[in-house]
């Protein structure tokens, strides 16, 4: 048995576990679903987190019984069905949205439209309702389409700012980085590379040409690693075999980006992610750069940076492709009674 003083506590590398204090209100809607009860695992076990409020349709009273368990300090409540949204939402900080239906072999992001622009659109409402100023982080695909969605309910409301409103695009960055490590033998933890765009397909736009540390690549073998990380879901959703898609690694890849969220709220200096958000980088309205994070959300849009031919060729490929899910999105909520 270890005494409490020398138990090994659990650290996710790149500080999704950090030592700074907060008292932070994060609520994850969704959070009995395959992303969500992993998530909701990593955000209970960060002291950046002090209230964590769970909301979905079922199920999720007892994900919250067996997550309050654990022997860390962030306090979980359970909410069920859409009675109990608003009180899930109210106090809220940060709103994370992993809520839909996942792929299915053969299935594109964007076949899911139906059914996941109106649960989006429901609960972008109820934030407006409940918690207007809190950061709304929406995984639920297609997120080139579910961000205008919850930006023109926002709208509708009075309460839209673009600057808390965002995409979670960072699987699509832990997934390059991976790929880079495995090829060039790196460690994984030491290797960032900037991945621009949208989140579907070949709007995912990984700039190998600005990794750190500097990589190079033969021209075939790095357009091969793009097509990779362009089709890595679908990867998963193949290999899963109908059993779904990509789970585990997006509850990651959201608690990453939810943490170094937090931490900029919280005072960090200097936290850069990527993210689908409101942009003047490109044509598209909304368009995914590194972005500098700051107490109010995004402190400055650090822009695509010198593209290579080769990059800017993927940008101009992806650019009609992109602002057709975004238009998508907007005529949604434009034809919502």
């Amino acid at each position: 048995m270890f005494s409490r003083a020398v138990r090994p506590t659990i650290s996710l590398v790149r500080g999704l576990s950090t030592t700074s204090q907060n008292n932070a209100k994060v609520a994850v809607l969704g959070a009995s679903g395959g992303i969500g009860q992993p998530l909701s695992l990593l955000l209970k076990n960060s002291p950046l987190v002090s209230q964590l409020s769970l909301y979905d349709i079922a199920h999720t009273p007892g994900v919250a019984a067996d997550l309050s368990h654990i022997e860390t300090r962030a306090h979980v409540t359970g909410h069920i069905g859409p009675d109990q949204l608003g009180a899930a939402l109210q106090g809220c900080d940060v709103v994370v949205i992993p809520a839909g239906v996942p792929r299915k072999p053969g299935m594109t992001r964007d076949d899911l439209f139906n059914t996941n622009a109106t649960i989006v659109a429901t609960l972008a409402d109820a934030c407006a309702r409940n918690c207007p100023e809190a950061m709304i982080c929406v995984i639920a695909n297609p997120v080139n389409s579910t961000i205008p969605i919850t930006s023109e309910v926002m709208k509708k409301h009075g309460v839209y700012n673009p600057n808390r409103v965002f995409g979670v695009t960072t699987l699509d960055i832990v997934r390059a980085n991976a790929f880079v490590a495995e090829l060039k033998g790196l460690d994984p933890a030491r290797v960032n590379v900037p991945v621009i765009g949208g989140h579907a397909g070949k709007t995912i736009i990984p700039l190998i040409s600005q990794c750190t540390p500097k990589v190079e690549f033969p021209a075939d073998q790095l357009s091969a690693l793009t097509g990779r990380i362009q089709e890595a879901g679908t990867e998963v959703v193949k290999a899963k075999a109908g059993a779904g898609s990509a789970t585990l690694s997006m509850a990651y890849a959201g608690a990453r980006f939810t943490f170094s969220l937090l931490d900029a709220m919280n005072g960090k200096e200097g936290v850069v992610e990527c993210a689908f958000v409101r942009s003047e980088e490109t044509e598209c309205k909304y368009f995914s750069t590194p972005l500098l994070l700051g107490k109010s959300g995004i402190e400055k849009n650090l822009g695509m940076g010198k593209l290579t031919a080769f990059e800017e060729q993927l940008v101009a490929d992806a650019i009609g492709e992109l602002k057709g899910s975004i238009k998508k999105g907007e005529d949604f909520v434009a034809n919502m009674k």
